[in-house]
């Protein structure tokens, strides 16, 4: 049986992430803060044409990626076909309790019709079990996922639903999704008990230092919300808001130019 070493928070280590200078840079600009955001729409009643018109808008104002559920992958891939613009899918969503083969034969599959970001649900019951067999298992569901990805040129994001963990089972799944090869860490779903805090990017950074990215996800539907995360020290962030958010930053602006 293995065990898990849990990092504390270190604000001031060699591997601290500069949220502030990142913040300031991604904020200076709609385009700046456009490049950080993953346009999603992940809910069950999307239709076709909604699907076209966030590919249509992700690629106007050059998202990070447009995020779909995985049955709009293919749709998704043909409309951003030669815009540059990547295709987001989530995987295990939103429960996390899929089986680990199911999730990384799904993964395989979404790869090979176009998919670069995966979002991935860890298994919260059991990371909530608390035996080292258990968080093993964690860790090799992640892994079963990660590894497919990085073989092509993917990248996944692993989300840990912080609403539902303790402040020790944040720390412990940060820490076990970064040991499976995780390139994000991810606070929410959007469809549990609650969305991503300051207070949970902050812990979830301190923790990750510069070995992840960290994205904030979950109830971010303002310019407002979105400063909280990147100052906190977030470097993506999800929200279907996205072209509201971009706008009003993109407002000051505008209103100079017209006076």
């Amino acid at each position: 049986m293995s065990t898990l070493t849990i990092s504390e928070p270190h604000p001031n280590g060699p591997e601290q992430f500069d949220a502030a200078a990142f913040a300031a840079h991604s904020l200076s600009s709609p385009e700046n803060l456009a490049a950080i955001l993953d346009h999603s729409l992940l809910k069950p009643e999307v239709t076709r044409t909604q699907v076209l018109q966030l590919c249509h808008e992700a690629a106007h104002y050059r998202f990070a990626c447009a995020t779909v559920n995985p049955c709009w992958v293919s749709l998704a891939a043909a409309a951003l076909t030669g815009t540059g613009i990547p295709v987001g899918t989530v995987i295990g969503f939103p429960l996390g309790a899929s089986l680990a083969g199911t999730k990384s034969a799904e993964a395989v599959e979404l790869l090979k019709l176009g998919v670069h970001d995966i979002d991935l649900v860890l298994n919260i019951g059991l990371l909530k079990s608390g035996l080292a067999a258990d968080y093993d298992a964690v860790r090799q569901d992640i892994r079963g996922v990660v590894e497919p990805a990085h073989a092509h040129g993917a990248v996944v994001k692993v989300i840990l639903e912080t609403c539902l963990l303790t402040f020790e089972e944040k720390l412990r799944a940060s820490e076990l999704a970064l040991s499976a090869g995780a390139d994000f860490l991810q606070t929410s779903t959007g469809f549990s008990t609650g969305g991503a805090t300051a207070d949970d990017i902050a812990l979830i950074r301190g923790t990750a230092g510069n070995r992840s990215g960290v994205k904030a996800a979950g109830g971010i539907r303002s310019l407002a919300d979105a400063a909280a995360m990147l100052h906190a020290g977030a470097s993506r962030i999800g929200a279907s808001a996205s072209v509201k958010i971009v706008s009003e930053l993109a407002m000051p602006a505008s209103a100079s130019a017209a006076d």
